[in-house]
C-alpha cells in the first residue's frame, strides 16, 4: 500500500479557505499535518458585499479542534498590501512558506452586453490579479528556499463552453497563461507551478446561478452539489501541493470522482512556402485535424 502523502513541517496558504473547495483544501492540507493560513474576505459570492471574519474563523477552528495547526487572514487578493499580508501571516506563524493554494474567486455571469467595465474589472482584479498579487509576495521567500509548490485555479470556462462567462472566462485565461509561464520560470529554482479546473457544486454554481447562466428552471439543477460535492477537488490539488509532485505547467480538471489532464495541442496544419487564404479555405478540414497533434509541454530546465 502506498504511503500516504504527508506535509509535515511544510506551511501552507489557502486563498478562499473559508467555504466550498477551499475549505476542502485547507482541511486536507491541514490533516496530512501542513500548517495552514486560511485566508478568506468573507464576502459575497459576486464581490460586491460585506466582508466578514466568520468563514475564515470557522475553518482555522475545525483544523485546531482535531489537533491542526492553522491561523486566520481576511485580507482581499485583490489588493496588494491585503495580499501581501497574507504571506506574511505565513512567515510569522509558521516561520517558512512552501505550498500556494489561489482559490479565492468570485462569479457575476451575465450577457457580454450586460457587463459593465466595472463588473470586467472586478473579475480581473479578483482572479488574475489577486493570484499576480500573492504570488509576487511569495516569491521571493519560495525563491529564496529553493522549493516551492503553487496550484492556481483555473476553468474550464477558458475553453469558451457555457454562455454569460465572458468577464469570469477572460480572467480565468490570464490564469492559466501566468500559471503556464510562471511554470517555466520557476522549474529552475525548484518551484513547480500547476493548475486545477475545478468542478464543484458551490456557491459560485448553485441552482440559481446555473439557471440563470443557462436560462433554464432552477430544477434542472438541483443536483448539482450532490454530484460534484466540493471536497471531491482536493485529492488533485493535494497531490499538486506536495514535493513528490513533478508535474509542471499541468492543468488538472478535478470533481466528481474523476481528475483528468486538460492538454493544449498544436495540429499538423498547412505547409507551404507561398499560403495564400485560398490555400487555408480550401484545406480547412486538414487544418483542423487534430490527428497526431502535438501537445504543447513546459520545456524542462537543463
Amino acid at each position: 500500500m502506498t504511503d500516504p502523502l504527508r506535509f509535515d513541517g511544510r506551511s501552507a496558504i489557502v486563498t478562499g479557505g473559508g467555504r466550498g473547495i477551499g475549505r476542502g483544501y485547507a482541511l486536507s492540507l491541514a490533516q496530512r499535518g501542513a500548517s495552514v493560513v486560511v485566508a478568506d474576505l468573507g464576502g459575497s459570492v459576486d464581490g460586491r458585499g460585506d466582508s466578514s471574519t466568520d468563514a475564515a474563523d470557522l475553518v482555522v477552528d475545525e483544523i485546531r479542534a482535531v489537533g491542526g495547526s492553522a491561523v486566520a487572514c481576511y485580507a482581499s487578493v485583490a489588493d496588494p498590501t491585503g495580499a501581501a499580508s497574507i504571506v506574511a501571516a505565513a512567515m510569522d506563524s509558521f516561520g517558512r512558506l512552501d505550498i500556494v493554494v489561489n482559490n479565492a474567486g468570485i462569479s457575476d455571469p451575465d450577457r457580454f452586453e450586460d457587463i459593465s467595465v466595472v463588473r470586467f474589472q472586478r473579475m480581473v482584479e479578483v482572479h488574475y490579479l489577486g493570484t499576480v498579487y500573492v504570488l509576487q509576495a511569495a516569491w521571493p521567500h519560495l525563491r529564496s528556499a529553493g522549493y516551492g509548490r503553487i496550484v492556481n485555479t483555473c476553468s474550464e470556462a477558458v475553453l469558451g463552453i457555457n454562455p454569460k462567462l465572458t468577464s469570469y472566462s477572460g480572467a480565468k485565461g490570464g490564469v492559466l497563461g501566468l500559471t503556464r509561464a510562471l511554470a517555466h520560470e520557476g522549474a529552475p529554482m525548484g518551484i513547480l507551478v500547476n493548475g486545477v479546473a475545478p468542478r464543484a457544486g458551490t456557491r459560485m454554481s448553485d441552482a440559481k446561478t446555473m439557471a440563470h447562466v443557462f436560462d433554464a428552471p432552477e430544477e434542472r439543477f438541483a443536483a448539482t452539489a450532490q454530484m460534484y460535492p466540493p471536497e471531491q477537488v482536493a485529492p488533485a490539488v493535494v497531490y499538486l501541493s506536495h514535493e513528490s509532485c513533478v508535474l509542471n505547467g499541468e492543468i488538472l480538471v478535478s470533481g466528481g470522482g474523476a481528475v483528468q489532464r486538460l492538454v493544449f495541442s498544436v495540429t499538423k496544419g498547412l505547409t507551404g512556402d507561398e499560403m495564400t487564404p485560398e490555400d487555408i479555405g480550401r484545406n480547412i478540414s486538414t487544418l483542423l485535424d487534430p490527428t497526431d497533434a502535438r501537445v504543447v509541454e513546459i520545456p524542462t530546465p537543463p
